[in-house]
């Protein structure tokens, strides 16, 4: 299928620019938080290492009831009402950042409400693709949705600097709650393509052993995700946390940062450009050999490198966390059952966030305890046997889109 014929399709383009106003927000979003919080008389690394990782053990705790949530009473539905609703939880915070004053409950709150609302999010938003387009213009669909998904991210990223030494954290935070709200709204105007599930006797329970039983019937699926645990974990605690303080302490500041995440940025509408046209006949093999610029990535913070070298390892990651979003939507959306997508999501979800809020944890003691430099290259190492190990397993390895989907396990 061409890409206009991709476009051809109703509710499309609506989709389209929902992630694109959402995700614009999205890149100013982290940045601002990070130096929001930094700049407050009470902010430092450990505070923010606590917030970020508030917000990701509640959506480590929602995300399978989200999954649940999303196949029984509609996925476009469900991402419609989470992101109005996180975009008003978010004005809060926003109230309290305007008055240079915000006490550590309320950061907790708002965040942790924000993390709720992801955990059903993510898996909601999974299964919206399917909806919307024919199996044949999957792969297409999710290439040109992380283009237009990371043209916002970089624009957002890239305005963040300027809006934060202009106007402040609680400005460049506002703009973020209301791109939220403003998704919201376009994506639960077509709720009617994803109906809620007819009438089942099936408990919430019943459901969730039903999703993990789906998950674990794909061995390749279940791999890569505990390594991606592992994975996140490092990058997380690299880029969320020591990044910010190697950018205060070495280079100017938010302005700084905001030029790496943008590079970042850049790499993913790189990786959206090639995931249009690429076709590897083993996918998995191909994503966990290209995930090596991840190990490159946390390493160039080391010492720490140039800035321009910085940015440079980030876009190079950026490429590869591109290809393996369109790559790994488009595996599961054809492999796994229909009506247990969300569910599997959900774990894919969690699995792949379950060491993020200890990263996050870890981040500022470690190190001070060890030095910046040597936590780093710690780091590094662990991505490098996260990355190798699942290469040995034989599902991971061999995986295609043309071979035979594994036993489907049935709802009815």
């Amino acid at each position: 299928m061409e890409v206009r014929e991709v476009l051809s399709h109703k509710y499309v383009k609506r989709l389209f620019l929902g992630r694109f106003i959402s995700n614009f927000g999205n890149g100013m979003g982290p940045i601002a938080l990070a130096f929001g919080i930094l700049g407050l008389p009470n902010g430092s690394a450990n505070i923010l290492g606590l917030v970020l990782g508030t917000t990701t053990v509640l959506f480590l705790i929602m995300a399978p009831f989200g999954g649940v949530i999303s196949d029984k009473y509609g996925r476009a539905r469900m991402v419609g009402l989470t992101d109005m609703a996180a975009g008003s939880i978010l004005f809060v915070q926003v109230g309290y950042f305007a008055t240079g004053h915000v006490p550590i409950a309320v950061l907790l709150i708002v965040n942790g409400c924000f993390g709720i609302l992801w955990g059903i999010f993510w898996p909601a938003f999974a299964g919206i693709m399917p909806a919307v387009l024919p199996e044949q213009g999957l792969q297409k669909g999710n290439a040109i949705n992380s283009l237009v998904s990371n043209g916002g991210i970089i624009l957002g990223a890239a305005s963040a600097g300027i809006l934060i030494d202009v106007f402040g954290a609680a400005v460049t935070l506002g703009i973020d709650a209301a791109s939220f709200f403003i998704s919201g709204l376009m994506i639960f105007s077509f709720r009617h393509l994803t109906p809620r599930t007819e009438h089942s006797e099936n408990t919430m329970l019943d459901d969730l052993v039903h999703g993990w039983r789906v998950f674990l019937s794909f061995s390749w699926i279940a791999i890569i995700v505990l390594a991606f645990s592992f994975i996140v974990m490092c990058w997380a605690a690299a880029e969320n946390v020591l990044g910010p303080l190697i950018a205060l302490e070495h280079f100017n500041g938010a302005k700084s940062w905001s030029f790496v995440i943008t590079a970042e940025s850049a790499g993913l509408i790189v990786g959206s450009l090639i995931a249009i046209k690429v076709k590897p006949k083993y996918p998995m093999r191909f994503l966990m050999l290209s995930s090596f610029t991840v190990t490159l990535y946390i390493w160039s913070l080391a010492k720490p490198q140039s800035l321009l070298l910085i940015a440079f390892c980030a876009f190079l990651f950026g490429i590869t966390l591109d290809l393996w979003g369109t790559l790994w939507s488009t595996a599961l959306q054809r492999k796994v059952p229909r009506e247990s997508l969300s569910r599997v999501s959900s774990f894919d979800a969690m699995g792949t966030m379950m060491f993020r809020p200890i990263g996050l944890a870890i981040a500022a003691p470690l190190s001070a305890l060890l030095g910046i430099e040597t936590f780093v290259y710690i780091l590094s190492a662990i991505t490098v046997v996260a990355i190798v190990l699942p290469l040995f397993n034989k599902g991971v390895w061999s995986m295609s889109y043309e071979d035979s989907p594994n036993d489907k396990i049935s709802l009815r």
